[in-house]
């Protein structure tokens, strides 16, 4: 069987798949207060070309594939599209990253489907006011109620903290010391451009050099050996329960090992977050594409997988970086 393989040999055996641009939160580092042009529904891929999509994936050795949005229980029918996925044999792991203010009620449902492994749950603030600040919604209560219930559940649960100068930054070691009683990981992640806007304006460059030296005034940790591909680089804290873990995604310091690529809810084919977009899968399938001319696609998309995200932020056609992650697929 062909084997999905960049030009620097990495292996892709992991699909980040947006199910929709739309949210019910306006972050201020996703997108601005107004929000974001969403696309017509017609744009958006279906579920039946997404479970095609995935599984010619599969048949090219992706085993794991993580759905987002904008938000994905915003969508329609998004937990039986969950369950069909479940029957690809091929398909290891189904993971899901959401806000969790839309996540509450179908918990006992997602623990039945066996592939449904890990939820990453945004959360970048502990304090209801700081939270709605940021999210500029009032869904604190919501979100802390599904993070409880997520702890207790039988799926890994992941926090996303993305640490925002002069907002966020007094909390890092609060967050940390959840994970004393608290089975989760809590990583935190380092602001991108990606809010529709372009880089906004920061007091301070909380890189992941400054996050783990706020971490240590507090704590004595030691870091953990990471499988290659992690997209975090993580540690351990003495008697606690769960695990700490920084993600350098502006420094771009885990490119090397990168085994991932991205499908926008419209169907654009991404080697990486900081490109604009290599190829528009939704118009390639509907012209009558056949599943081997997707096999073929893919073979020769990846060997145009750039060596990390500065050479892709480099070869962008479409100027700098000004995206909504809610666009792309956070």
């Amino acid at each position: 069987m062909s084997k999905l393989i960049d030009s620097f040999g990495r292996q892709i055996n992991y699909v980040r798949l947006a199910v929709t641009d739309r949210c019910n939160l306006r972050c201020q580092y996703c997108m601005p207060a107004h929000g974001i042009d969403i696309v017509p529904r017609k744009e958006m891929l279906t579920y039946k070309e997404m479970y095609r999509i995935v599984r010619v994936l599969t048949e090219l050795g992706v085993k794991k594939v993580r759905l987002t949005g904008g938000e994905p229980f915003v969508r329609k029918g998004f937990v039986d599209f969950l369950e069909m996925l479940s029957y690809n044999d091929l398909l290891e792991d189904i993971n899901i990253t959401t806000n969790g203010a839309l996540i509450y009620k179908h918990i006992a449902t997602l623990e039945k489907l066996q592939k449904v492994k890990n939820i990453n749950l945004s959360i970048d603030s502990l304090k209801a006011s700081t939270f709605n600040e940021i999210t500029r919604r009032n869904v604190f209560d919501e979100v802390f109620k599904t993070m409880e219930a997520l702890e207790r559940s039988s799926m890994n649960l992941k926090l996303n903290v993305v640490i925002q100068s002069g907002i966020n930054t007094s909390e890092i070691t609060d967050f940390v010391r959840l994970t004393k009683d608290k089975d989760m990981a809590v990583r935190f992640i380092e602001e991108m451009p990606f809010n529709g806007e372009g880089q906004r304006e920061t007091l301070e460059n909380w890189n992941y050099s400054k996050i783990l030296k706020e971490i240590k005034t507090q704590f004595d940790v030691s870091e953990i050996q990471s499988e290659k591909s992690s997209t975090s680089r993580n540690f351990s804290i003495e008697d606690h329960k769960g695990s700490v873990g920084i993600i350098p995604a502006f420094t771009r310091t885990i490119c090397g090992d990168c085994n991932r690529i991205r499908i926008t809810s419209t169907g654009t084919f991404k080697n990486c977050l900081f490109d604009d977009g290599v190829f528009n899968l939704r118009d390639f399938i509907r012209n009558g594409a056949s599943n081997e001319d997707l096999k073929t696609l893919f073979l020769s998309l990846v060997k145009e997988k750039p060596e990390n995200g500065f050479v892709a932020e480099a070869n962008r056609k479409k100027g700098d970086v000004s995206e909504s992650m809610s666009t792309i697929g956070g």
